[in-house]
């Protein structure tokens, strides 16, 4: 299975996460955020960042993981209905935190807070089988200036 990352230019040499509060886990948790697809991979930067931050340096990463790896699932029927408001994200941040101190399993598929019916695949860089996980292709990405006029 291929997953997409899209980062700084100066970031994509390697997989690394960087410990930082996102929607799946809290500060000094580490977990790796791709996409299941590149265009889903474009949205999840552009609700992050305005046009100024769009106009930086970007990369997009090619990431294989081994169809061999177990992968756990949070689907949206676990979910409460509100999982996407910003006052709900100690709530998702309380799910990837478990996951990641029992180590359960390298990749942990969710669904994305932009598009429920897409996905999108935390990586557990700690976990074993993140051996499995390789970064295939980086190539240059360029956001299309239509994008926050």
């Amino acid at each position: 299975m291929f997953v997409y990352r899209i980062t700084l230019s100066v970031y994509s040499d390697k997989l690394k996460a960087s410990g930082r509060a996102a929607r799946w886990n809290p500060n000094k948790t580490e977990v790796i955020y791709t996409a299941s697809n590149r265009s889903l991979a474009c949205l999840e930067n552009v609700v992050h960042r305005g046009q100024l931050g769009l106009s930086q340096i970007f990369s997009i990463m090619a990431i294989n993981v081994d169809d061999k790896i177990k992968k756990e699932k949070i689907s949206l029927n676990e979910l409460p209905e509100d999982w996407k408001e910003f006052n709900r994200m100690p709530f998702t941040q309380a799910l990837g935190e478990r996951w990641i101190s029992e180590n359960r399993s390298a990749i942990m598929q969710v669904p994305s807070s932009i598009v429920e019916e897409e996905v999108n695949y935390l990586i557990n860089p700690k976990h074993p089988d993140f051996n499995f996980v390789k970064l295939i292709k980086i190539d240059p990405f360029v956001f299309d200036k239509r994008i926050k006029l």
